[in-house]
C-alpha cells in the first residue's frame, strides 16, 4: 500500500524546491494553507508573499469589486489568482530568472459563523506556470465544508490547499489519481468538493467532464451538472431559487421517448404550474447506477450520453441520488420554486416496494421527503408487455398494502400524467434500441431522434459495429 505523506511533508517538499515560488492569498478563514507551509520549513523558498486581505475596502481596492456583490464566488477568486501571479511575474521575474516556477494560490471562504447559522463554503484555486510552458495552467474548485465548527473547518481547509498545490505540481498526468490525492489526511464527511474546472498546458490531457465525473463516483459530491454546451457548471449558481424539472433516464441513447419526455414534460410542468419558462431550469438527469455497463462506469459511454443529451439541447445532472426523495431533498436545498419529477409510470411504481426505502421511517417519510408541497410528479405512460394496457397514473398498481397510500398521492393532485405523448412511442424500449444497435440490426435509427442517430453512426456509440457496415 502506498504511503500518504503528511501534510507537513508534502508542504516541505514543496518548499525544498528551489524552482517553486510564489504568493498566498487567502480570505476568510484566516491563513490556514499557507501556515502550513511557514510551519513546516524552509518557506522563504516558497514564499514570497502572505496576505489576507479580509476587509471588504481593503479587498475591493486590491482586487476590484464584484458586481454581484459576493466575495465568495467563483470571479473573486479568478481575480486574486491573477492579481498575485501578474505582481509575481512584474516584479520577480527577471530576479528570479525563467526557471523559477511561479504559482498563485488562493481562496475565498465563508467558515461557519459564530451563530453556527450560515452555509460553509468557498473557492480555492491555484495558478502557476511550469518550466517550459508557454502558458500558465490553472485549476479551480468549489467545496463546501460539513464540520460544525469553526476551528474544524479551518483545519481542514488548509490541508485541502496543501493537497491542491501539491497534487498540482505532482499528480497532473493522471486525472483519477489526482482527485484520489485531493482528501489525502482529511476524515470523511469533512468536506464536498462538487465543481472543478481547469486550463492551461497542465492539464491539457483531462477532460473536465471525467475529471468531475470522478467526483460523483467516489462519493466526494452526491451530484454534478453540466449545461447544454457541456461545460461543468455549479449546481447551486444556476438552480437557485428557480423552477427546477428532472427527467430522469438512462439515455442510453436518447430514444424518441425521451425526446417526448422531455418537450411534453416542460410543457405540462408549465401550464400545470403556471410558470415562467424562463425562470425554469430542465435537467436530464441520470443516476450512478444508469451510467453502469456491466458493473463497470465507461468513460466512453458517459461520455455519448452527455454528448448526445446536449445535442438535445439539454442540462445534463450526474447524481447518486438512487432514491427520488434524495433527489428531491437535494434541489430543494437550492430554494426551489416549483419541483417537477419526470419518469415513466413503471418507475414510479418502484417506490412502493419496501427495499427500495432503508430510511428509519419506512416508506412514509420517504414520501414525506419526495412530495414536499412544491413538489410534482409527471408520469410516461406504460405499455404493459402484451401491449394490450396502457398504465397511467390513474391505473397504475402497487401492492394491496399500499393502495391506501396511493389513493392519498392522487388526492393531493401531486402525481400527473404527461399531457400529449404519441401513444404509438411507447413501444419503444431503450434497452431493446441498445440491443439492436450493438447487434447491428437494420431500423434502430427510427427509435431515436435523426441527428442522435447520425451521431451514433458517425462515432460507433454504444458497441455500434460499425466496422460491419
Amino acid at each position: 500500500m502506498k504511503k500518504i505523506l503528511s501534510s507537513r511533508n508534502k508542504a516541505l517538499e514543496l518548499n525544498l524546491n528551489p524552482n517553486i515560488y510564489g504568493t498566498f492569498a487567502e480570505i476568510g478563514a484566516g491563513q490556514e494553507v499557507a501556515g502550513w507551509f511557514f510551519k513546516s520549513g524552509g518557506a522563504s523558498g516558497t514564499i514570497a508573499k502572505s496576505i489576507s486581505a479580509y476587509d471588504m475596502i481593503f479587498s475591493d481596492s486590491i482586487y476590484g469589486k464584484e458586481e454581484s456583490g459576493r466575495y465568495v464566488c467563483e470571479s473573486r477568486l479568478d481575480k486574486m489568482l491573477n492579481y498575485e501571479y501578474e505582481l509575481l511575474e512584474e516584479r520577480l521575474r527577471e530576479h528570479r530568472g525563467v526557471q523559477c516556477e511561479f504559482f498563485s494560490f488562493s481562496n475565498t471562504v465563508a467558515a461557519r459563523n459564530y451563530q453556527l447559522s450560515n452555509e460553509s463554503h468557498g473557492w480555492m484555486g491555484l495558478k502557476f506556470k511550469r518550466q517550459g510552458d508557454k502558458e500558465c495552467s490553472s485549476i479551480s474548485m468549489h467545496i463546501r465544508m460539513l464540520d460544525t465548527h469553526n476551528l474544524q473547518q479551518q483545519e481542514c481547509l488548509g490541508v485541502l490547499g496543501v493537497n491542491l498545490i501539491y497534487s498540482c505540481y505532482n499528480k497532473s498526468t493522471d486525472s483519477v489519481d489526482f482527485i484520489n490525492s485531493l482528501l489525502e489526511n482529511i476524515g470523511p464527511k469533512r468536506v464536498e468538493i462538487n465543481y472543478i474546472n481547469t486550463s492551461g498546458p497542465q492539464f491539457s490531457d483531462w477532460d473536465h467532464r471525467l475529471l468531475n465525473l470522478q467526483l460523483v463516483k467516489k462519493g466526494i459530491t452526491g451530484a454534478i451538472m453540466f449545461n447544454s454546451a457541456g461545460k461543468i457548471q455549479l449546481a447551486s449558481e444556476q438552480l437557485y431559487k428557480k423552477n427546477l424539472l428532472v427527467i430522469r433516464g438512462s439515455y442510453r441513447p436518447p430514444t424518441l421517448v425521451n425526446l417526448s419526455m422531455l418537450d411534453n414534460g416542460l410543457k405540462t410542468f408549465i401550464k400545470d404550474k403556471n410558470l415562467d419558462e424562463s425562470k425554469t431550469v430542465t435537467m436530464a438527469e441520470i443516476t450512478m447506477g444508469n451510467l453502469t455497463v456491466d458493473g463497470d462506469l465507461s468513460n466512453e459511454d458517459f461520455l455519448a450520453r452527455v454528448e448526445l443529451i446536449n445535442a438535445l439541447g439539454q442540462n445534463v445532472l450526474i447524481t447518486n441520488y438512487k432514491k427520488y426523495f434524495d433527489l428531491t431533498r437535494f434541489l430543494n436545498t437550492f430554494k426551489a420554486g416549483n419541483i417537477g419529477i419526470v419518469l415513466g409510470t413503471y418507475n414510479f411504481t418502484q417506490i412502493f416496494h419496501d427495499d427500495y426505502v432503508e430510511s428509519e421511517g419506512g416508506i412514509m417519510e420517504a414520501f414525506g421527503h419526495l412530495f414536499k408541497s412544491n413538489v410534482s410528479v409527471y408520469l410516461m405512460p406504460y405499455l404493459s408487455d402484451d401491449g394490450k394496457t396502457i398504465f397511467k397514473a390513474d391505473n397504475l398498481e402497487c401492492p394491496d398494502k399500499y393502495e391506501p397510500l396511493l389513493s392519498y398521492i392522487r388526492s393531493l393532485g401531486q402525481v400527473k400524467d404527461i399531457e400529449g405523448i404519441d401513444p404509438s412511442l411507447l413501444h419503444i424500449y431503450s434497452r431493446k434500441v441498445l440491443q439492436m444497435i450493438k447487434n447491428n440490426e437494420k431500423g434502430w435509427e427510427q427509435y431515436v431522434p435523426d441527428h442522435i442517430a447520425e451521431t451514433i453512426n458517425e462515432k460507433c456509440l454504444f458497441g455500434h459495429p460499425c466496422d460491419l457496415k
